[in-house]
């Protein structure tokens, strides 16, 4: 997590899946993110937190539930939302930003 900072300065999208293992929607999204990324190759970075093992992370970020989502570009923040998305819904929401 030290170089976290440092990923979300990139002009590249990143994609912050903020999860637990024990979380059964988190699972349900797994799928749905690798087919984000094959889909959207390098257009897109995406980034998974184990909000367990990385509680400040989580904590600066004030996530109270999983998964939650949290779009960066050039290091600010331009969307944020908690849920299970079918693929179709979530490429709806950060297509803009890509």
């Amino acid at each position: 997590m030290s170089n976290f900072n440092q990923i979300i300065q990139s002009e590249i999208p990143t994609l912050v899946d903020f999860y637990a293992t024990w979380c059964g929607p988190c699972k349900t999204m797994h799928p749905i993110l690798d087919q984000l990324k094959d889909k959207y190759g390098e257009k897109i970075r995406i980034l998974k937190i184990d909000v367990d093992k990385n509680q400040s992370v989580a904590s600066q970020f004030r996530i109270q539930g999983v998964p939650t989502f949290v779009l960066f570009k050039s290091g600010n923040r331009v969307w944020r939302e908690s849920g299970a998305f079918p693929l179709s819904v979530l490429e709806s929401k950060i297509k803009p930003y890509l």
